[in-house]
């Protein structure tokens, strides 16, 4: 079986979360006997963790990547799980994010003749949902089991242009907040009578919004507050407010924090009466430019495409965040990512194939 193949076959399981529609146990029959495979099944979310020990040594490095897609949704020009070539492309739901990559280290590790330590593959049924049982519930139980390894590559599609021509070395975190600013309703007429909580905090929006909370660095732009929802009123013109509500979303370095934006938010509305609260889905981290696994995915993108990597922290969150969380050196690299949960996903042949040939040299490299 090609990896080509082996990527079709993966596309036509309609692996929408949380369901992996048997694709694991075709992943477990291909991978063959050689392989041990530990299932970490929560709740309604599928994991597995396929590993092989080549020596004792204990350098470990994991592919992750998760079987589950997005519904294909409507307008579609081909059926989104046929998997067809057409010109040397595949248009399916899923060949970007991320059955592309899937079926890359997968095809990269079977095949792969030698290794100094451990290879093993992380997979899950749920990145594209909450992601509650998932990857984290996988790796706290490598954890229990002493068995975290030491370098990580997860197979999103991070190229933007050209294929090879950006790497994930960290990405950011997501802090939410929820504030509501306290007023006393009343007539219009009678300004005076009311606490109008609008005009009160009329003036501290432009001093929260778009904010910078901190200058940013060699991997991470600054972190800015970002305001996404503010409403108060009944919707008439004669009545002032009781109360004005809005929320902001922060996507935090890690030179911001939740208890310093925390901070500065009280420190912005003091004098006020005010509920406020936050919440973090994800946290920030980076993984050195000079860590083994970043120089060896370099030099193998080299090799391979010709084409000199940059480092990026850009974009939404990823599994990628629970490797780090782990102190993981976790980096993120596949292919062009432009129609992602879009109708008419697509890659192409040759990205799959420079993908798995950049994959096979990486695990030379180690």
């Amino acid at each position: 079986m090609t990896v080509i193949e082996l990527f079709q076959k993966l596309l036509r399981f309609k692996s929408i979360t949380p369901d992996d529609a048997g694709a694991f146990d075709f992943i477990e029959e291909y991978l063959g006997k050689e392989w041990t495979c530990i299932n970490i099944d929560r709740e309604d979310t599928k994991n597995r963790f396929y590993y092989k020990k080549f020596n004792d040594n204990p350098q470990h490095l994991c592919f992750a990547g998760h079987i589950d897609v997005v519904p294909p949704g409507e307008g579609w020009s081909v059926d989104p799980f046929a998997a067809d070539i057409i010109d040397g492309v595949i248009t399916a739901r899923g060949t970007q994010d991320m059955k592309s990559g899937d079926a890359a280290f997968l095809y990269s590790c079977k095949h792969a003749k030698d290794f100094d330590g451990t290879l093993s593959i992380l997979m899950t049924s749920d990145e594209e949902g909450e992601g509650t049982y998932g990857t984290i519930k996988a790796l706290e139980y490598l954890k229990e089991i002493d068995f975290i390894p030491q370098y990580a590559v997860v197979a999103e599609p991070t190229c933007e242009d050209i294929f090879g021509d950006a790497i994930k070395v960290g990405r950011r975190g997501s802090i939410n907040g929820y504030i509501t600013i306290k007023g006393k309703q009343g007539h219009a007429a009678y300004p005076e009578k009311c606490i109008n909580p609008v005009h009160n905090f009329a003036e501290i929006l432009p001093k929260i919004a778009g904010h910078n909370l901190d200058n940013g660095d060699e991997y991470f732009a600054p972190s800015k507050m970002v305001i996404t929802d503010i409403r108060g009123g009944m919707e008439v013109t004669n009545v002032t407010p009781d109360n004005l509500k809005l929320m902001f979303n922060v996507r935090n370095s890690t030179n911001t924090t939740r208890e310093s934006v925390e901070e500065f938010i009280h420190k912005n509305l003091e004098g006020l009466e005010y509920d406020f609260r936050t919440t973090q889905g994800s946290f920030p981290f980076v993984t050195n430019k000079e860590s083994k696994v970043v120089k060896a995915m370099e030099d193998s993108i080299k090799e391979i495409t010709g084409v000199t990597t940059k480092h990026s922290t850009a974009g939404g969150t990823s599994d990628a965040r629970y490797f780090g969380a782990f102190g993981i050196e976790a980096i993120e690299f596949g292919v062009i990512n432009d129609t992602i949960h879009s109708v008419g996903e697509r890659t192409t042949v040759k990205e799959v194939e420079d993908l798995t040939a950049v994959y096979e040299n990486l695990i030379k490299k180690f």
